[in-house]
Parts: structure tokens; C-alpha cells; sequence
């Protein structure tokens, strides 16, 4: 207790200004976890709620991407048409945490892909793939397509959604289906929406 009440200054930068945990600083300091959080008490250090300590925790989390820092003028326009896609297509709600672009498009899929891989410098597997297709369709097949044509290994592929109630009228529809490109990184989906909102202001 000694060490910790020494530390007293140190550890209250730690937990409020550079986002350490409890049991982070309590490794730093070399004391038990029990002792760090009688000396949070004692000294009525008010602690962060779950909610606070777990989007920090995530916020302090390594990303899994690279963004490209210097574009060629092809890279500069990829990144401009990665952005309108995801502005367009994209899933931005509030509440979502990954990347995740739906289209049925090859052309589109692949621009998308290419902006992920080049601009973003994203991990490949961490790529996901969702497909969306009707009852009269093979998602075996569908699936082979896709991943041939985007060059995703098929075990990145998540169980595909089959919708059963199919309308002859919309044969030849979707021929391929729909697929979903997704990437669990929040921080990718931040920078995206930075990058959206920075285009909304110079075009409005």
C-alpha cells in the first residue's frame, strides 16, 4: 500500500488521462488487484461505468488496418469512389460496429474491394462475406462464383440468407444474388464516416 499511495499522482494520470484500467495500472505499479482497488476507494477516485471502460478499452485497441498515406492519382480517385459507394450503399446506423457494403453489382463489388484492400489497407482475413439469394437459387454456386470473382476464400463466406418466398415475375434478378462485404473494425467505419461527412461538407 505503501508503492500505491507513493504513486497516488501517477496512477490518477494513468486511469484518467492515458485510459488505463484498474488491473492495467495495478501490473504497472506491481501491486495486487485487491490493493489497487481498496486505494481507488479509500481516496474516493471515481471510476469509470462498463459502458465508459469498454469503449475505451476498444478505443485502445491496436487497428487492424493501414490507411495509405501517400495516393497516386488512381488511388485518390479509388479512395473518392469507395467513399460515394459506402455513402450510397454502406450500412452507417448509429448503433453498427463493422464495415459492412451490400450490392449485387460485380463491378461495384470490386471497386469497393480495391478501395478496402489499397486505400484502407485492410487485413484479408478479416474480410466477410454475407449472401442474400432467392429459394430458385444454389448458394453453393452462388457462393463458388463469388468467391472465384472477388478472390475471398469461401471460408470467409457466413451462412447465407435463402429468402423462401421467390417471385417468378423476378427471374433473371440478382442473377448472382446479393452479397455483403463486411470488416469488424470500428475505427475503419469511424474513419469512413469521417471521410463521408468531409465530402458532405464540400459538396453541399
Amino acid at each position: 500500500m505503501a508503492t500505491i499511495q507513493k504513486d497516488k499522482l501517477s496512477i490518477i494520470k494513468k486511469y484518467y488521462k492515458q485510459g488505463y484500467s484498474v488491473k492495467d495500472i495495478a501490473k504497472i505499479i506491481d501491486a495486487s488487484n485487491n490493493a489497487t482497488y481498496y486505494f481507488f476507494r479509500k481516496y474516493n477516485i471515481e471510476r469509470r461505468n462498463r459502458i465508459e471502460a469498454r469503449n475505451l478499452a476498444y478505443d485502445r485497441q491496436d487497428a487492424t488496418f493501414k490507411l495509405k498515406k501517400s495516393l497516386s492519382n488512381y488511388e485518390k480517385e479509388l479512395k473518392i469512389a469507395g467513399i460515394m459507394l459506402y455513402w450510397g450503399e454502406g450500412s452507417k446506423w448509429d448503433g453498427e460496429k463493422i464495415i459492412d457494403f451490400a450490392n449485387s453489382d460485380l463491378g461495384i463489388i470490386k471497386v469497393f474491394l480495391k478501395f478496402l484492400r489499397i486505400v484502407c489497407g485492410v487485413k484479408e482475413s478479416k474480410l466477410r462475406v454475407y449472401l442474400y439469394c432467392y429459394s430458385n437459387q444454389k448458394p453453393v454456386n452462388l457462393v463458388d462464383y463469388w468467391s472465384k470473382e472477388i478472390k475471398i476464400s469461401k471460408k470467409q463466406f457466413t451462412k447465407p440468407y435463402v429468402r423462401k418466398d421467390f417471385n417468378k415475375n423476378k427471374v433473371g434478378k440478382m442473377k448472382y444474388g446479393l452479397i455483403h462485404i463486411r470488416y469488424a473494425d470500428r475505427k475503419l467505419l469511424d474513419q469512413m464516416r469521417i471521410w463521408i461527412e468531409e465530402c458532405n461538407k464540400k459538396l453541399s
